[in-house]
């Protein structure tokens, strides 16, 4: 029977993507995410978020947020990466203006579409430089709030994988962290997007982006290449 390794705990539906495929799974969280307190802008008109956890961090401190910020009926306007990013918003009563799969995709559209607009930007202590850099360079103003701490959680294997499931490029720094994971048979690395298969690329060249950037679209790319 194939195997996968998941970096990042599944929920019950996603285990059976796998399992109804006939492949065994192992899940771990390899990273840790946690909340931080955060001093709340007085009135911010455009906010980004480039992950769930930002969207979550944020809603988590909502009660000492300015009026502006509070939802459905404010005026501020949201920007972010990732459907499921999207979703969360909109569940929670925000207007997204424009969602975009990649980050380097939405720095390129808000220096081409909101040149003339100041930005806050919702962000964890590890996150790319895609977007910060990008509004530096065309003198876009911006302030960065930092809402979440990702820290690495690295785990020993003793066991082989015929494939393992990256979610972040932190989560690959924190499977490879721990050298022995990589000695065995090379099992694909398979990534959701291409900045985190970027770092993947950095141990290993059995790397495979999945067409979107859901876990579901990369447990469906696993079950392909597995089967």
């Amino acid at each position: 029977m194939k195997s996968v390794l998941s970096t990042k705990k599944l929920s019950p539906s996603q285990r059976e993507l796998l399992v109804n495929a006939g492949i065994s799974l192992v899940d771990y969280n390899a990273i840790n995410i946690e909340f931080v307190p955060f001093k709340a802008p007085n009135t911010v008109e455009n906010a980004i978020f480039t992950s769930q956890n930002a969207v979550k961090a944020y809603l988590n401190e909502k009660d000492q947020l300015p009026s502006t910020l509070e939802g459905e009926g404010s005026e501020v306007r949201m920007f972010c990466v990732g459907e499921k990013t999207k979703s969360l918003l909109e569940e929670n009563g925000f207007k997204v203006v424009k969602m975009t799969e990649y980050a380097s995709e939405l720095a390129s559209y808000l220096v081409e579409s909101h040149k003339n607009d100041s930005f806050h930007f919702f962000c964890g202590n590890i996150r790319s430089d895609e977007i910060p850099s990008k509004l530096k360079e065309n003198h876009i103003a911006f302030e960065e709030i930092e809402v979440y701490k990702t820290t690495l959680n690295p785990k020993k294997f003793a066991r082989q994988f015929d494939a393992i499931l990256f979610f972040s490029p932190s989560g690959v720094r924190s499977y490879c962290e721990e050298r022995s994971n990589l000695i065995n048979d090379e099992p694909t690395f398979v990534c959701i997007g291409t900045t985190t298969a970027s770092e993947a690329k950095k141990y290993t060249e059995n790397v495979v982006i999945a067409n979107a950037t859901t876990v579901e679209s990369v447990i469906a790319k696993a079950v392909k290449i597995l089967k």
